[in-house]
């Protein structure tokens, strides 16, 4: 399987709470299935790798999320 990692941090809650732990969260491009460029993601060390479909749902839903808080400019 060849992957492509995108990003890979630890992520905290902002408010620093005491209750939530950290969160490992890493996601890519994978080729394990035949070859063929999927998002991959792995959270607290589980991975899934995601169907073309569900891949550009999840980027697009990231991408709306980005434009709505202002952090991706058009």
């Amino acid at each position: 399987m060849a992957t492509t990692t995108f990003f890979e941090e630890t992520l905290s809650d902002k408010g620093g709470h005491s209750k939530s732990q950290p969160v490992k969260l890493e996601f890519g491009r994978s080729s394990f299935y035949g070859g063929e460029n999927l998002v991959y993601l792995t959270i607290d060390e589980k991975t899934v790798i995601l169907d073309a479909e569900m891949g550009a749902k999840l980027v697009n839903a990231m991408q709306d999320l980005g434009h709505y808080l202002g952090y991706l400019k058009d």
